[in-house]
C-alpha cells in the first residue's frame, strides 16, 4: 500500500471527516515544531532526513548501511510514489543523498532490501500503465477508501534501478512484501484468491503458499528477528452488512476498513492470535529487536480518530507504552538490525503544513 494512500487513510480511519474538515483540523493546530517531544524518552540524537513531500516506509538494509523508501512530491514532478535509496548518515554532518531506484513510471510501494544488499524488491503498477493510476473520489464515495490496484506486481531490481525479475504474475493486487531476516522467504499480500490474504514465497518468486484465509484485509506483514513469527494488520468484517460492504468494495478494487487490529502467528500462518483490542485503526506493526515486543501505530487514544502515534506492546498484548507524541502522524517504524536506531515517518517539524518526512534516531531503552 502506498504511503499517500496510507496517509490519507490514516487521517480518515474514523471515517467521519471530509478533506475540508481535515484541512480545518490542521489550520486549528498550533505550530509547535520540534524533533523530539517531551515524553519521547526512547529517542536520542534525532535527525530529519527529508524535507518536503510525502516520504514513508523507510526500511534498513540487512547491514544497516542503507535505506529504501517511497516518496511523492508534485513540486518536483513526482506525482505518485516512487522508490528511493540512500546511505544512512553516520554522523550529524554526513549528507543524505537519495537516488531513484524504481522506474519512475506508474505507482510503486513497499520496497525492501534483499540480504545481499545489492538488490531490492518493490511493487509497481508500471506494466499496467506508465501513468499514475487514478485516485478514487473520496468526496463522491462519502468516505475514505483505499484503491487496490490490480496492476500491482512485485519486482526484484538491483540498486541501480534495473529490474532483474518479475516475481508475481497473477491477475490482481500483489504488494506489501517484506523479507525474513533468515533470508529465505518473502511474505506479501495478494488478491489472487478473491480476498486480500497473506502469502509466502521464495526469494525468486517460487513456492508460493497462502498462509491466511479469513475474510478481510490482511496486510503489512513482517517477520520476527529470528524469522519464526509474523506480525500484520487485519480487518475482520463480522456483521452481514459489514461483509456485504467489504465484498462490494473489493469487487471494485477498493477497501474501506472500519477498523484494524494487529495479529501475530507462526511464519507459516499457524497459531494466529489477535494481540490488539483497541478498536479504530491499529496498523504498521513491526517487531522490536528483542523479538519479544512489537511497535505499531494507532489512533485509538483519540476520540476524533486523529492524531496517530506509535506504541510498544508485548507480544502477549500486555504492557502497552506510548512512545511518540506528535500531534499529527507518526508511523512506519523500523529498527536497525543491530537494534541501535529507529527510523519512522512523521508530520513533526513541518511548519504546520502537510509534509510527512523521515526521521532517524538512536533508540534508548
Amino acid at each position: 500500500m502506498s504511503f499517500k494512500l496510507f496517509f490519507v487513510a490514516a487521517i480518515c480511519f474514523s471515517f467521519f471527516y471530509s478533506p475540508i474538515q481535515i484541512r480545518d483540523f490542521y489550520k486549528k493546530q498550533p505550530v509547535n515544531d520540534t524533533l523530539i517531544y517531551p515524553g519521547e524518552h526512547h529517542f536520542k540524537n534525532m535527525r530529519q532526513l527529508t524535507f518536503g513531500g510525502d516520504n514513508a516506509e523507510a526500511y534498513f538494509s540487512f547491514d544497516d548501511k542503507y535505506i529504501v523508501y517511497q516518496r511523492t512530491e508534485p513540486k518536483e514532478g513526482i506525482m505518485c510514489d516512487q522508490i528511493w535509496m540512500a546511505k544512512v548518515p553516520e554522523n550529524a554532518t554526513d549528507p543524505f543523498n537519495p537516488k531513484l531506484v524504481s522506474t519512475g513510471t506508474g505507482r510503486t510501494t513497499c520496497a525492501f532490501f534483499y540480504p545481499d544488499g545489492k538488490h531490492i524488491l518493490y511493487a509497481s503498477t508500471h506494466l499496467g500503465s506508465k501513468d499514475c493510476p487514478p485516485v478514487p473520489d473520496k468526496e463522491k464515495m462519502k468516505r475514505y477508501i483505499w484503491p487496490i490496484y490490480e496492476s500491482f506486481d512485485i519486482f526484484k531490481a538491483d540498486t541501480n534501478g534495473k529490474i532483474i525479475k518479475q516475481l508475481t504474475h497473477t491477475p490482481g493486487y500483489d504488494a506489501e512484501a517484506t523479507i525474513s531476516p533468515k533470508g529465505d522467504k518473502i511474505v506479501f499480500t495478494s488478491m489472487r484468491n478473491g480476498d486480500l490474504d497473506l502469502y509466502t514465497m521464495n526469494l525468486d518468486g517460487s513456492n508460493v503458499k497462502q498462509i491466511t484465509n479469513t475474510l478481510g484485509y490482511d496486510g503489512g506483514a513482517w517477520f520476527s528477528p529470528d524469522g519464526k513469527k509474523i506480525l500484520w494488520r487485519a480487518s475482520r468484517p463480522k456483521t452481514k452488512e459489514e461483509i456485504e460492504d467489504y465484498k462490494d468494495l473489493l469487487s471494485k478494487g477498493l477497501v474501506a476498513p472500519t477498523s484494524m487490529e494487529v495479529y501475530i502467528a507462526n511464519a507459516d500462518g499457524s497459531e494466529q492470535k489477535q494481540i490488539t483490542f483497541l478498536d479504530k485503526a491499529n496498523w504498521a506493526p513491526n517487531f522490536l529487536p528483542d523479538g519479544k515486543r512489537i511497535i505499531f501505530c494507532s489512533n485509538s487514544e483519540y476520540e476524533r480518530g486523529f492524531p496517530f502515534n506509535m506504541y510498544v506492546l508485548g507480544n502477549d498484548g500486555k504492557k502497552m507504552e506510548k512512545i511518540s507524541r506528535d500531534k499529527g502522524f507518526d508511523a512506519f517504524p523500523m529498527f536497525s538490525h543491530n537494534g541501535k536506531k529507529i527510523i519512522f515517518s512523521s508530520n513533526r517539524n513541518n511548519g504546520g503544513g502537510h509534509d510527512t518526512n523521515l526521521f532517524i534516531a538512536d533508540w534508548v531503552e
